[in-house]
């Protein structure tokens, strides 16, 4: 069984975003950059479905431009086998993503397609989805625990009720959950054996598919300063600066 992960790279999740001076979008010049968590989540499922030898290969895919490279290496330190870069310098939209992950899926033919639920970049919470309905597969979103068996899954995922068991076949797509496991730091022997392993790199305008974008991005504004609250004696006093300074009723 062949394992296909899909990883992102964007601004770590600790990092204060700042909006560009002509608002065309963030400011990522030097800023940190890490995996996106929910995929470090589908990359340690993919090690811990091959660790129960359920898997033979894991294949760490990404989309972006030269500096991407450093997320799959981060994949691979972690125990995957290799990788694939999909070179672009665009910001792609889900449905172009999808297009991708589908064109690189035909091709190495996996049984199994893991990734973050979104990211938390953009938050779309789309790819997954979308990947699914392109490659006609079933899909598991917000996926907390996965049981593989021979040509099925149990897939428990978390919905507002609660949770779902769901059963897919194989292949699917799965979209996973931060609850879904614990991901592993990768150990300094792992990260030099990961310099070695081979990653694959692919312009992503040779792959034959249209990824132009089909919203415009206008301009990009920080929200407004949260005003400082006030405290008031009583509930009358409350319903007059409502009524009278907020003016909301």
């Amino acid at each position: 069984m062949k394992l296909l992960v899909t990883v992102k790279r964007v601004i770590d999740y600790n990092v204060q975003i700042r909006v560009k001076a002509d608002g065309s979008g963030v400011e990522k010049d030097n800023v940190k950059m890490s995996m996106n968590p929910p995929d470090e989540n589908a990359v340690e499922e993919a090690l811990r479905i091959k660790e129960a030898g359920k898997a033979d290969e894991i294949i760490i895919l990404t989309i972006g431009n030269d500096k991407a490279q450093e997320t799959i290496r981060t994949a691979l330190a972690m125990g995957a086998d290799r990788g694939i870069h999909i070179k672009t310098d665009n910001d792609l939209e889900p449905l172009a993503i999808s297009k991708i992950i589908s064109k690189v899926a035909e091709e190495e033919k996996p049984s199994i397609i893991l990734m973050g639920k979104q990211a938390i970049d953009d938050d779309s919470n789309q790819t997954g989805q979308m990947t699914s309905a392109l490659l006609n597969w079933p899909q598991a979103t917000f996926a907390s625990k996965i049981e593989i068996d021979d040509q099925n899954a149990i897939v428990t995922r978390e919905i507002d009720e609660g949770l779902e068991r769901i059963k897919v076949s194989i292949p699917f797509v799965a979209s996973c959950d931060l609850r879904l496991n614990e991901p592993r730091y990768a150990s300094l022997p792992n990260i030099m054996k990961a310099k070695k392993k081979p990653i694959q790199t692919k312009e992503a305008s040779s792959l034959g598919i249209n990824i132009e974008p089909r919203i415009e991005q206008l301009k990009v504004e920080e929200p407004p300063v949260r005003q400082k609250g006030i405290m008031v004696n009583d509930v009358a006093e409350l319903v007059q600066k409502l009524k009278h300074e907020a003016k909301v009723i």
